[in-house]
């Protein structure tokens, strides 16, 4: 039989024991240690507590034997100081080895019933018991206590409380090195600003419930905060994030402890339900979150509130990643967004299939771009009064191999938030200029004009002119021949940079198109800054023109604008023979749209080319003026059966003697 072992082998034994714990082995090894150390000194039980000096209390960490009748609640696993018996009160901060034994404490001769009496509630032992606590002291408190009990009564030598206290210094290295490692931690899976759990914490949660088999549906709800920027813009930074901070308190408290809430960053939060879910269920908890998230918060020493868009999506174990399902609720929270804000969105089946159309084009639109697949068809301008074909506008289309044609609405936006924009921009350029020289060389009496369109991001690129200078001279074009259109909200956003662009564009003969006009914020200051040549009417205005007074109060002002700075027009969508002959008597005589031809292949423009018009569908000699036509459309709605005189609002559109 061994020989037992002394206690300095005892302590070294103990402390190779406890080299490689982590916070994950930390209490099954520490159970092993009290084992060991029950069995050495012949003791009935030991137990470890921790100090959690925030809350002021002692939490049971391990203990040896397990107790197998355990109190619900169990008295001995969190025990606050203040209220508590002596010998836990004491353990606070308690900074030498205490021993008690029946009827004694510290020594003196005292009623330490209380203590007693919570023993054997706990433990179901009715006779007196001996305790031996020894401190586990750190830099600045004490950590915890290493304790021991024998049922009735035990002496302690010198040389076995010294053991001891050797233990309890392991541990407490051992709980300030792991203690390290949770800080670690949690700063590795939690927000620095909020301390809710941060994108990585979430994508493992996600991934772990989204694991094959663990059964129900799983709901994530995307929360962006609306216009967060105004409120930092306003108040500072430092304002916003406090807003932050008080808005991720409430979101915390006021849902189930059930349901994980992190926060991706920025104002983009995100909330893992817990428990069994479905659509109605996470609906009904996005609008509480909404409900949360719309109460007034005091920022600054004033009150604020922002509204938010949420997504909602549902994951199937086995069937989703983490990855689709927050792209999902993404998806659902943009569309919620789309609506004006303050919206919640559920991801649906039209949702995953728009979504797997932007995923395609995402994914292909690069590789296509850079192998030439993307083609260009051509809408011709035309002379309203004669049908003469003056020039064609350059948009870009792309025969996807599995969507079909697509239009440039359905990948522009993926261009450019993928940067792409530059890149597509130049092909277009250099694929349109090429094909008017062609045209120019096949057709030189038509002396076409080529209008491309250009990006926000090309615009305030530094070698822009450059590039457009260098590809007029790669296909001998001169300048004039080519229109470069610009969107007026790119006009408005931008800036010194775009300013410069457009006049050294205007120095190398190129002119300026102001697209979509009247859809943007353009002051008339502003408009009269800018080097342009020529406004085209959004064709928002022009579709219904002649049927709608609004409409036609509205190009009349566009068309006096123009003239007032000497600018060329040319008015988009035109669809109608009544539009067609509107813009006439207004004094708008070049256009396109519908009415003529829509966007076509080159082969099929260049029939139209070689013929030199495109003869408009409208008899433009009927003699129609603004307030016949305005006429003839509102007389049957207003029961006019014969001629009349010019209403009311058609003078105030057309004042005598006014053009």
């Amino acid at each position: 039989m061994p020989s037992k072992q002394s206690l300095e082998e005892l302590v070294t034994q103990a402390a190779t024991d406890l080299m490689g714990v982590t916070a994950v082995s930390l209490r099954g090894a520490t159970q092993n240690l009290l084992r060991e150390l029950v069995d050495y000194f012949g003791v009935d039980t030991s137990f470890l507590r921790r100090n959690d000096h925030q809350i002021h209390a002692s939490l049971l960490v391990a203990e040896w034997p397990p107790r197998i009748d355990v109190p619900d609640p169990d008295p001995l696993a969190l025990v606050y100081f203040e209220g508590a018996d002596p010998t836990f009160a004491a353990s606070e901060t308690l900074s030498h080895v205490t021993i008690t034994r029946p009827g004694e404490l510290f020594g003196a001769e005292v009623d330490d019933s209380d203590y007693q009496e919570l023993v054997r509630r706990a433990s179901g032992v009715q006779i007196g018991v001996s305790l031996a606590v020894v401190p586990m002291l750190g830099t600045h408190d004490t950590m915890g206590v290493l304790g021991f009990v024998k049922y009735g009564d035990r002496e302690w030598t010198d040389a076995e409380i010294n053991a001891l206290r050797a233990v309890a210094g392991l541990l407490a290295q051992l709980q300030a090195r792991v203690d390290a490692e949770e800080r670690l931690r949690h700063q590795a899976f939690h927000d620095e600003l909020t301390d809710l759990a941060n994108r990585r914490f979430l994508v493992e949660e996600i991934t772990q419930r989204l694991e094959p088999g663990t059964g129900d549906p799983v709901g994530l709800i995307f929360m962006d905060v609306d216009r967060l920027k105004a409120l930092n813009s306003f108040f500072g930074h430092a304002a916003g994030d406090q807003y932050l901070q008080i808005l991720a308190g409430r979101l915390r408290e006021r849902i189930s402890a059930r349901h994980m809430v992190a926060r991706l960053g920025g104002d983009e939060f995100v909330v893992i339900m817990g428990g069994p879910t479905d659509e109605a269920t996470a609906r009904a908890l996005a609008e509480k979150l909404r409900q949360v998230a719309n109460e007034p918060i005091l920022v600054g020493g004033e009150e604020v509130s922002r509204a938010v868009s949420i997504g909602v999506a549902l994951g199937q174990p086995g069937q989703t990643s983490a990855s689709e399902l927050m792209n999902q609720a993404d998806q659902a929270m943009l569309e919620a967004k789309s609506r004006g804000g303050n919206e919640i969105g559920v991801f649906s089946a039209q949702m995953r299939r728009a979504n797997e159309i932007r995923t395609d084009i995402e994914l292909h639109i690069g590789t296509a771009i850079r192998h030439g697949a993307l083609v260009l068809h051509y809408q011709p301008e035309v002379d309203l009064r004669d049908g003469r074909i003056l020039g064609v506008e350059a948009l870009v289309r792309w025969p996807n191999p599995t969507l079909g044609l697509l239009q440039p609405g359905a990948f522009i936006d993926v261009v450019e938030a993928t940067n792409l924009a530059g890149e597509l921009g130049r092909w277009v350029l250099g694929q349109a200029c090429r094909q008017l020289r062609e045209w120019q060389l096949h057709y030189p009496e038509r002396r076409l004009g080529m209008s491309v369109n250009v990006s926000p991001a090309q615009l305030i690129t530094l070698d822009f002119v450059a590039t457009v200078a260098k590809t007029l001279a790669d296909h001998e074009l001169d300048g004039q021949w080519l229109t470069l259109e610009i969107t007026e909200q790119a006009l408005v956003r931008d800036t010194d940079q775009a300013l410069a662009t457009l006049r050294g564009l205007q120095r190398i003969g190129v002119k300026i198109a102001i697209d979509d006009f009247g859809t943007g914020y353009s002051s008339f200051a502003q408009l009269k800054s800018l080097p342009a040549d020529v406004l085209k009417i959004d064709r928002g205005f022009v579709r219904d023109l002649g049927t709608d007074f609004d409409d036609l109060a509205i190009v009349q002002s566009i068309i006096g604008l123009a003239r007032s700075l000497g600018l060329d027009l040319v008015a988009e969508g035109v669809e109608t023979e009544i539009a067609a002959s509107t813009l006439v008597d207004l004094g708008c005589t070049r256009a396109q749209g519908f009415l003529f031809a829509g966007p076509r292949p080159p082969a099929e423009i260049e029939q139209m080319i070689q013929t030199g018009v495109c003869p408009p569908m409208v008899d433009l000699d009927s003699g129609d003026t603004v307030e016949t036509a305005a006429l003839r459309v509102l007389r049957p709605a207003a029961g006019f059966d014969g001629p009349a005189a010019p209403t009311t609002a058609a003078r105030r559109f057309h004042p005598p003697g006014g053009g």
